[in-house]
């Protein structure tokens, strides 16, 4: 007999009970799909908590609770809280009241917390009631584990970013440096902006800030492969735009390898001055004793990897009074601006007299708002030590 057959018999005893069955079957398999559009829209775990204790105050006519485990051993603590709306009628104060709670877990992982469901009068929670619950504390359990792993990973990965780009060489003793960088967005990743300093002969210091193009491991592998280029280069105390010259061949020769802007500065404590190689790189800025700001004019060759060459250098004084500040383009660049603009609201910032190198890169990532810059940033400031009068 086919199924058209079987659905047009007439109903044996207790078919209405059957149809309700079907009807309550029914119903809670369309809560099930509406509660995955519904929770677990973000990879924020408040977000997901809120969402949970949202949908099963709606659907399941009861105040929710949901309390999270945030760290091994520590006691659970409110997430989340929702009231049924409109509130169920006919409820008194004196009405028994009926509690169901279900672990926040996925099969038998450990639970990350509960939800917790109370109504006041009414018929108690029924067995589908119980399953809908069950089953979206399971959904919303998935999206925080996913959400936590993804915390975890990216909290090792901004680790190591900044284990790359914030402890760079030592410089001279005679030279006073401060760096910084700042991820891209919410969600940290690594990437390619690196900072650096190179002791050379004669108590000068070789200053570095690249930007290898793109995001992610992979542009974080290749800046550790131009750090490390560089400083072998550097090592042979050739001139910035020689060691420019130099790292463009060598990079050009490979062509897995990205394409990178990078600056080099070297300071010589002893003359005073500041010689500068720019391969596609943005102009660095010289903070004056008054705080007041200038970007250095120089020429600018084309990136790293190209295996064009075509570098030159441009040398300028520098006092110990005066703070250099080389930086990465993720520090002024902002959607939809010419960077000129952005150059110029670097050039407009006006700093407290006599900043130092870590006041400059404080200050300057406070007010170009470099915290919500949608590029990674690496900064790098560098003042030369005042002699000690004789």
């Amino acid at each position: 007999m086919g199924v058209t057959g079987y659905a047009a018999r007439e109903p044996l005893g207790g078919g209405g009970v059957v149809a309700e069955r079907d009807e309550a079957l029914v119903a809670r398999v369309r809560a099930m799909e509406r509660a995955i559009g519904e929770i677990g829209t973000t990879l924020d775990e408040t977000t997901t908590c809120r969402e949970l204790a949202a949908f099963a105050a709606r659907h399941l006519h009861a105040s929710a609770t949901v309390d999270l485990t945030r760290d091994p051993g520590a006691p659970r603590g409110r997430a989340a809280h929702a009231e049924p709306r409109p509130a169920a009628e006919g409820r008194t104060a004196a009405a028994p009241a009926h509690r169901l709670s279900v672990p926040l877990a996925v099969h038998a992982e450990e639970p990350l917390g509960a939800v917790t469901l109370t109504r006041d009068g009414g018929a108690p929670f029924s067995a589908d009631e119980e399953a809908l619950l069950r089953h979206v504390a399971r959904l919303a359990a998935r999206h925080l584990g996913h959400a936590r792993r993804l915390a975890a990973t990216e909290d090792t990965a901004l680790h190591l970013q900044r284990a790359l780009v914030a402890e760079p060489g030592r410089p001279h003793p005679n030279l006073e440096v401060a760096g910084g960088y700042l991820p891209a967005g919410p969600r940290a990743l690594v990437g390619g902006d690196w900072f650096e300093t190179v002791r050379l002969h004669f108590g000068r210091s070789l200053l570095v800030v690249g930007d290898v193009m793109g995001h992610g491991l992979d542009a974080a592998v290749d800046m550790n492969a131009y750090r490390t280029a560089l400083r072998e280069v550097a090592a042979t105390d050739l001139p910035p735009h020689r060691v420019l010259r130099h790292l463009d061949s060598v990079v050009a020769e490979d062509d897995a390898r990205r394409p990178a802007t990078c600056l080099l500065v070297r300071v010589d404590p002893a003359r005073g001055t500041a010689t500068f190689a720019s391969a596609g790189h943005l102009p660095p800025a010289v903070f004056a004793a008054d705080g007041s700001a200038e970007l250095v004019d120089l020429p600018v060759g084309p990136p790293l990897g190209t295996g064009v060459g075509g570098y030159e250098p441009t040398t300028r004084p520098l006092a110990p009074a005066e703070t250099l500040l080389i930086f990465t383009d993720g520090l002024v660049e902002r959607r939809g601006e010419d960077i000129d603009v952005s150059l110029a609201r670097l050039a407009a910032v006006r700093l407290p007299a006599d900043s130092g190198p870590r006041q400059v890169v404080d200050e300057v990532l406070r007010r170009l708002g470099a915290h919500g810059a949608e590029d990674d940033v690496a900064v790098l400031a560098a003042r030369i030590r005042a002699r000690a009068p004789q």
